[in-house]
């Protein structure tokens, strides 16, 4: 099991590994043996593997939907992200619930620090 990679050909391979990763999660973290733990990071592994392929997140299409995305993947809070951006809280969730439109500052704030692509600001500004 140490070397072995884990693939889920078909959706029902995929639900039975998703019982059993329930069923080991139930466990607890501290009371899983270590080839239960190693069991259990390989198989969530192929079950994002297997949701990526099979169940793919819609992309964003507005400058709001792809900076609501990188606050997730960089798992902040909107006061967070507004301290990281360097803008006001209000005015952050003004543009990200579509109150208010994005403005220079804040394109070059989410390019800087989110990493977001200028083609993809300037095609949806």
């Amino acid at each position: 099991m140490e070397n072995e990679e884990i693939f889920y050909r078909n959706t029902k391979e995929y639900e039975s590994a998703m019982a059993e990763i329930l069923s080991l999660m139930n466990k607890g973290e501290g009371n899983l043996t270590k080839n239960e733990q190693t069991k259990l990071r390989k198989m969530a592994v192929a079950a994002e593997a297997f949701e990526d392929t099979h169940y793919p997140l819609p992309k964003p299409k507005t400058i709001p939907e792809m900076v609501e995305l990188k606050r997730f993947q960089l798992k902040l809070t909107q006061a967070a992200l507004a301290d990281m951006l360097g803008l006001g809280k209000p005015k952050l969730s003004q543009i990200l619930n579509g109150k208010r439109e994005p403005d220079v500052p804040f394109l070059k704030a989410v390019y800087q620090k989110l990493g977001i692509d200028p083609g993809f600001l300037l095609d949806n500004a």
